[in-house]
């Protein structure tokens, strides 16, 4: 079986930080190949790596037995890879009239006689995507996991047969999970896939192989139940919490809805487990906690116990969230 693509003892150094440290990966012609692994493990400096976006320090990189160590990422995407970015300021049909413009490789002159195929095109992968009735809305008017979908859509829209999808549920609730994977199974079927994702089991329902980075090095790869035998942890940071009690507390990044009515009450000494699936807001749930992000208005947080309701939602701004 054919491997598109294949990494050679792939290194990549930043200054005096060394990130990779000979990473050898092979992905199938056809398959869902994910990689999985701890936050700083290399996961995004090697999608990086791939799609063409930078170079690494030592090693080779092939697509369909073709080194594209050096090729940058506007070859590369003309070479049947994509990784794409959705343009927030315009509609939905005009982000996926540009990825179908980019994958003719013909003159500006030629395009514009060839625009009704372009358009029919762009309108076969827009209901692909199901947004047929809402294709004029602006990309900064959707849902996190419409965003997600549009960023499918562009993909496809380039005729890629290799597409390099990063989190594609990260931030969703299940039922929105759901729905993403459900269209990834359906309109990538015959593509090869390469996903980084930290939601187990998203990655699980989709993968056919799976890689497992740690440190800048792949410790294992295998099919998800080879992997799932294997018991594998995250460590995560700890900090101390005195008394404290979250009441009510409703929190949401765009137009997705993340805490619903929060209630928390940690006790003095006491050790708190909080457990749940990625995307179910634990992280933001600890942040209001914890004190590490400004409050929301409204949500209440004491060091004594307090049984008002309020409501109320903020928003996230870069890795804080404000009111």
């Amino acid at each position: 079986m054919n491997t598109v693509p294949e990494l050679k003892e792939i290194t990549k150094r930043f200054g005096a930080t060394q990130i990779l440290r000979g990473v050898d990966l092979s992905i199938r012609e056809g398959e869902r190949h994910a990689l999985i692994g701890p936050n700083g493990a290399g996961k995004s400096t090697l999608f990086d790596l791939i799609a063409g976006r930078t170079q690494p320090t030592s090693g080779r990189i092939a697509l369909n037995g073709v080194d594209v160590t050096e090729m940058s990422a506007h070859r590369l995407r003309r070479k049947c890879l994509a990784r794409t970015s959705v343009f927030t300021g315009l509609t939905v049909r005009d982000n996926i009239r540009c990825a179908v413009l980019g994958s003719h490789a013909a003159t500006w002159k030629d395009r514009w006689f060839r625009s009704s195929v372009i358009d029919e095109e762009a309108h076969r992968v827009i209901t692909a995507i199901g947004f047929a009735d809402h294709s004029d809305a602006l990309a900064t008017s959707l849902s996190y996991a419409e965003l997600r979908a549009l960023d499918l859509g562009l993909a496809l829209a380039t005729g890629a047969s290799v597409l390099l999808l990063d989190e594609p549920t990260a931030g969703m609730n299940h039922a929105e999970a759901a729905r993403v994977l459900a269209l990834i199974r359906e309109t990538t079927q015959a593509k090869t896939l390469l996903i980084v994702e930290h939601d187990m089991e998203a990655v699980f329902a989709l993968a056919n192989r799976i890689s497992v980075l740690v440190q800048g090095r792949v410790i294992a790869t295998g099919t998800p139940a080879e992997i799932a035998a294997n018991h594998c942890s995250e460590p995560s940071g700890s900090r101390g919490l005195s008394r404290r009690n979250a009441m009510s507390l409703n929190a949401g990044y765009g137009a997705s809805h993340v805490l619903h009515d929060v209630s928390l009450r940690i006790g003095e000494g006491e050790i708190v487990a909080l457990a749940g699936r990625n995307g179910s807001g634990r992280s933001t749930a600890r942040q209001s906690a914890d004190g590490a992000c400004t409050r929301p208005r409204g949500s209440k947080l004491s060091r004594d116990i307090d049984d008002r309701k309020t409501a109320s939602r903020y928003r996230a701004d870069g890795r804080r969230l404000r009111a």
